[in-house]
């Protein structure tokens, strides 16, 4: 595969969900006018999701589980018309797994700002046309806050359980700053309680790739024969790239040519091949627009901010909380993710061992679903002997 596939003419404009597409197992909720943090208002705000079970008498079984930046709702099922890829977690969701849809009601849904069925940049505005250029920043705590709407209307007072991973991580950990009373349990994996300076200079170059190609028009190209594919394609390169750990691309990639291509004669190495790969599945399954504003709320993650600093947000959680690392991170790096654990009163702190970097979230089924185990069934260790001395 070349580089220049992503930038075929048979890749899509978007590849966000539209109106028409089949709606696969997608619900909608329309949850009215949302004034967002920054003082704008974003009217007739709709979120799409999915869920697993059912809500018991008590309305005591409902979990809350929240994607990273390019997921979505459908964390638990097959491909099919109008949902490209499988459910992303499907070790950790499903009937008899750790998160057991027979017992639990387990709600998943399409962040704010997202592109397959949530309002984001690729869904019509008030007018019909859709959001482009005008959809406005929207941040982590305007994300929850729909989020907890939602909650609502599906009769879910308190969340049994809020689990996110990476970008979901930082909406988990908002939820249970911004609504303590209305979750009882928080996992937190491979995410941290504000953006880095670091995790913004990575965001800011994704977004820059995508602004700079020429198909972006100032974010109004949904209705033009060409989309910012080449832009997408390469900020998901320069992601992926923060998702692994310098060890595995090594072992993996070395120095080796792509098949019989010669790098002295223009040709790729294959770890070049690989992120190549990675940048034309990326344009057909999500849209460029939503990638930047994702992107921009990440930025603008911070529970500290208008609370006192982050030492105060954190006192504000009272859910019985464990805190995930991966130790190979280097997007999220295990000494960030043990100090948004540490200012967690009564927190559990835990690490993944993965060769895999940032991803091992997603890879190493098996450890992370012993871990959970060990929280959600009472059989973790003391508090002193979970953190890192």
């Amino acid at each position: 595969m070349s580089a220049s596939d992503s930038t075929s003419p048979a890749a899509p404009v978007s590849g966000a969900w539209k109106e028409g597409d089949p709606v696969g197992e997608r619900r909608f909720a329309d949850l009215g006018d949302l004034r967002l943090e920054n003082g704008a208002v974003l009217p007739g705000v709709r979120l799409a999701y999915e869920t697993w079970g059912e809500l018991d008498e008590s309305k005591s079984n409902a979990v809350l589980v929240l994607h990273a930046l390019t997921g979505d709702a459908h964390v638990l099922g097959e491909a099919g018309p109008g949902q490209a890829t499988p459910g992303w977690w499907p070790q950790i969701v499903g009937p008899g797994r750790i998160i057991d849809t027979e017992t639990h009601y387990v709600v998943a849904v399409n962040v704010l700002g997202g592109c397959q069925g949530s309002t984001g940049p690729s869904s019509p505005a008030p007018d019909g046309a859709p959001w482009g250029s005008r959809f406005p920043v929207v941040s982590t705590r305007d994300q929850v806050r729909a989020e907890a709407r939602l909650a609502e209307l599906l009769g879910v007072e308190v969340w049994s359980l809020v689990i996110g991973a990476s970008l979901g991580g930082h909406r988990a950990i908002e939820w249970a700053v911004s609504f303590p009373d209305r979750l009882a349990r928080l996992i937190v994996v491979a995410s941290g309680a504000q953006t880095t300076a670091e995790q913004a200079a990575w965001a800011h170059t994704q977004i820059r790739a995508i602004e700079l190609d020429p198909a972006w028009r100032g974010g109004d190209y949904h209705l033009e024969a060409e989309g910012p594919t080449r832009g997408l394609a390469l900020a998901r390169q320069i992601a992926h790239t923060t998702y692994r750990s310098p060890a595995e691309l090594d072992t993996r990639f070395g120095r080796l040519p792509q098949r019989e291509e010669d790098p002295l004669h223009g040709g790729r190495l294959a770890v070049e091949s690989y992120l190549d790969y990675h940048g034309e599945k990326i344009v057909r399954r999500f849209d460029a627009g939503s990638y930047v504003a994702l992107s921009r709320s990440m930025l603008s993650h911070d529970i500290g901010r208008d609370r006192g600093g982050v030492k105060e947000a954190l006192a504000r959680v009272t859910a019985q909380t464990l805190v995930i690392a991966v130790d190979s991170d280097r997007l999220f790096y295990p000494e960030q993710v043990w100090q948004m654990a540490d200012g967690i009163k009564g927190a559990y702190y835990r690490e993944i061992h993965s060769d895999h970097g940032h991803d091992g979230f997603l890879i190493e089924g098996d450890q992370l679903t012993a871990l959970l185990d060990e929280f959600l069934r009472h059989r973790i260790p003391s508090r002193a002997s979970m953190f890192a001395p």
